[in-house]
């Protein structure tokens, strides 16, 4: 059953030798110089570019980034030596690799001034709110990075793998963010990118082992030290993209409870709508359009009450300008 699965996923005529997968992956085989040299290049270039177009809030010019940047090189080759149960230094080059990326955004975000809204900003605020199924997303691609390595006729979906990924643009958020002092959207950049290096990292293994890439060829579990390593990793990521995933459910299901609580406090007004409602932290902002002034705000609280948490703030702002400081639920 498995010899059929992995035949069909990695037939025997387009699967690449160990020697050749180590030959991309590991740079520390072959010219070890020139590799470098060619990684570290391309890395620092891919840098700058991810930082300009998160910076101008340039989607294309981020995607050009994701496109040429090398780190998943590393990456995999991590995986694959891991697997082997041999060094290749691709650990280390990793590290350094980020600690780069973030330098880059740290030094290319001084341009912007420091009342500058980060959030405002849709490639870092995209980035500094990972769920689980950015986690899922990352493991999917990894696997179709993984695929891709190991078979010789499928290499044209590395580009469009490197742009799901999406390694150094993380990276550069956690610069810009530690730059202008926000350290929880930091927080959240650094762990998307982690999520998307533990799917390359995980999927790489797996894919590896399933192939035959172990020690000797034989089909081996990865050693102790490495899945330790990953499982703490594992925990590093699911618990906060669990918690921001609960968060966001509940907060987009306490928004929906609001929205019909306040269409039913405008009921009797003609012409009144509502238009939006946000939650951020503790507070909830209604935005309304109507053509007269605002009915008592007192009837509004009651309504919410038991619908959203009590001791939630609550604002109500109109299209003319009107903003009320309706108080406090359950307060």
């Amino acid at each position: 059953m498995l010899s059929a699965i992995l035949e069909r996923v990695v037939p025997e005529s387009q699967r690449r030798t160990v020697d050749e997968l180590a030959e991309d992956l590991d740079l520390s085989v072959g010219d070890a110089r020139a590799k470098r040299s060619s990684f570290w290049t391309m890395l620092l270039l891919s840098s700058v570019i991810a930082a300009a177009g998160v910076i101008t809030d340039a989607t294309a010019t981020v995607i050009g980034a994701m496109i040429i940047a090398p780190l998943s090189t590393p990456i995999m080759g991590m995986a694959l030596g891991s697997l082997q149960r041999r060094g290749t230094g691709s650990f280390k080059v990793v590290v350094l690799g980020c600690l780069m990326v973030i330098g880059v955004g740290t030094v290319m975000s001084l341009s912007l001034p420091q009342s500058y809204d980060l959030l405002s900003n849709s490639q870092i605020s995209g980035r500094t709110s990972p769920r689980l199924m950015d986690l899922l997303a990352a493991i999917a691609t990894g696997f179709a990075g993984a695929v891709a390595l190991a078979r010789r006729d499928v290499a044209a979906v590395l580009p469009g793998v490197a742009i799901a990924i999406s390694l150094v643009p993380p990276l550069v958020v956690v610069g810009v963010c530690l730059e202008h002092g926000a350290l929880w959207p930091a927080l959240g950049a650094l762990v998307l990118f982690l999520s998307n290096f533990f799917g390359l990292a995980t999927a790489g293994m797996v894919v590896f082992a399933f192939v035959g890439y172990g020690p000797g060829g034989a089909r081996r579990n990865t050693a102790r030290r490495t899945r330790a390593v990953l499982v703490l990793l594992f925990i590093a990521v699911f618990i906060p993209m669990a918690v921001n995933t609960t968060t966001t459910f509940l907060i987009a299901s306490w928004s929906g409870h609001a929205k019909k609580a306040a269409e039913q406090w405008l009921s009797e007004t003609p012409g009144a709508s509502v238009s939006d409602v946000d939650m951020v932290s503790k507070t909830m902002y209604i935005d309304v359009r109507t053509p007269d002034d605002l009915p008592s705000t007192d009837d509004l609280l009651t309504a919410l009450d038991g619908k959203v948490p009590r001791g939630v703030h609550v604002v109500v702002e109109s299209d003319h300008g009107e903003v009320v400081e309706a108080g406090t639920v359950g307060g």
